[in-house]
């Protein structure tokens, strides 16, 4: 079966036997195969300081199309068909634009569909990419089945993703809605825009801050007792430490309150979620980030997703204003009842 690995940030195909491998199997067999030594800081731990974007990986599904199967990567001729619609969105993006008379091929690509729907100019697409899906395990690229509670939880979701109206208070919204948190795992995968990831390191500890909101995890390394599950949060607490040249970070003690998908909006975890990530340089300006789920009251059984960051000096955070320009919340409700009054 053929798959291939990011190498020297080379895409190069492999021949491997037997049942799939997940993504970050395969990047372990890179690694193996041409080991990058990342420079030390000055007390020691492997250097992963800067901003590393996963603006390239935008593109990329979160589940696997059906059609590519239990194949992480696209054959040349599916590439080849990637490419091709990336340069029609460019296309896209560069023609004028009017809200009021949004061509139907544009609605179809899922990027308007209401009167505060951005312009497609102003959201960031990626790179064509070979991988077909950001998830890696499950081999097939699909999230395992849902346990009845979390597809009890996924029934009681309101949030903007899902509805306009209806709303009674702002509590029934969602925490990206509200500029609250878009949580560990919304915080980190790729979307539409704002995809910075900087890390900033001292000794015993690791800062990791995401643009979007703001969100900044202070990661210790040493060996401090776990925080009390009285206390929760919607970002959770960390815990890291370095196996060899990659950082391995624990999060638990989640509130329950984001999801795994849409900013945090969609897909609910629970309070039971544990999160691992493992983040490894694979060259100078390369790093393979990991992250497996486990929830056991909201999925069978866990799940891991994988894809590269590229670091980037010329990057820059910009302020993310979100709860200064937050409109949204009185405007909703108050639509929310002038709908009530509808006959």
């Amino acid at each position: 079966m053929d798959l291939g690995v990011v190498m020297d940030g080379r895409w190069v195909r492999t021949r491997l036997s037997g049942s799939v491998l997940a993504a970050c199997a395969v990047a372990r067999l890179a690694a193996q195969s041409a080991p990058y030594t990342p420079p030390k800081t000055s007390w020691g731990d492997p250097d992963l300081q800067g901003i590393w974007p996963s603006t390239r990986m935008v593109g990329v599904p979160f589940e696997r199309p059906k059609q590519f199967g239990n194949r992480l990567y696209l054959t040349d001729e599916e590439f080849r068909q990637r490419q091709k619609e990336a340069d029609k969105q460019t296309t896209l993006d560069h023609e004028s634009f009017s809200v009021d008379n949004v061509k139907p091929e544009i609605v179809a690509l899922g990027d308007v569909g209401g009167v505060t729907s951005p312009p497609p100019s102003w959201l960031e697409r990626g790179q064509p990419s070979r991988q077909s899906s950001l998830i890696v395990d499950p081999p097939d690229g699909q999230l395992p089945p849902m346990t009845p509670e979390g597809l009890r939880r996924v029934g009681l979701t309101k949030n903007t993703y899902l509805q306009y109206t209806g709303f009674n208070a702002a509590s029934e919204m969602g925490p990206y809605d509200r500029c609250i948190s878009r949580g560990l795992l919304g915080s980190m995968f790729p979307v539409v825009y704002n995809n910075g990831n900087q890390f900033i390191q001292t000794p015993g500890s690791v800062v990791l801050r995401n643009e979007m909101i703001h969100e900044t995890r202070v990661i210790p390394l040493d060996n401090r007792p776990p925080l009390s599950p009285q206390i929760r949060s919607y970002m959770g607490s960390s815990r890291g430490h370095f196996e060899g040249n990659t950082l391995v970070v624990r999060t638990t003690n989640f509130n329950g309150g984001t999801g795994a998908q849409a900013n945090g909006n969609l897909l609910i975890m629970s309070d039971a979620a544990e999160i691992v990530e493992r983040f490894t340089r694979t060259g100078a300006n390369t790093m393979q980030y990991e992250v497996t789920v486990t929830d056991p009251k909201t999925w069978t059984k866990p799940w891991t997703a994988s894809f590269p960051l590229d670091r980037d000096p010329n990057y820059k955070i910009f302020e993310y204003a979100c709860h200064e320009g937050n409109h949204a919340m009185s405007n909703i409700l108050s639509a929310s009842r002038a709908d009530d009054k509808r006959p």
